[in-house]
């Protein structure tokens, strides 16, 4: 009798980068960028010399958040699927 390759029984075994310490830590340090760049922000706005560069900071931030978003996503639908 052969066994069969995918029996139900089994747990499935996330990969290594998607495990939820990692995703944690993903979680700080892309909060910590995000407040790296809202400071970013704070300064261009509040000198005139760098105002043309405030789209740097703004980038940075809009690209830190759409991450963290997705990453905060993926942790909160793995919580809500029943096992």
């Amino acid at each position: 009798m052969q066994l069969d390759p995918n029996p139900s029984f089994r747990r499935v075994i996330p990969p290594w980068y998607d495990a939820d310490a990692l995703c944690w830590a993903v979680l700080l340090l892309l909060l910590v960028v995000m407040l790296f760049a809202l400071a970013g922000v704070s300064v261009a706005l509040s000198h005139p010399a760098f105002s043309g560069r405030l789209w740097l900071p703004l980038l940075l931030a809009a690209m830190s958040f759409s991450v963290l978003a997705s990453t905060a996503l993926r942790m909160y639908r793995r919580r809500r699927r029943p096992e």
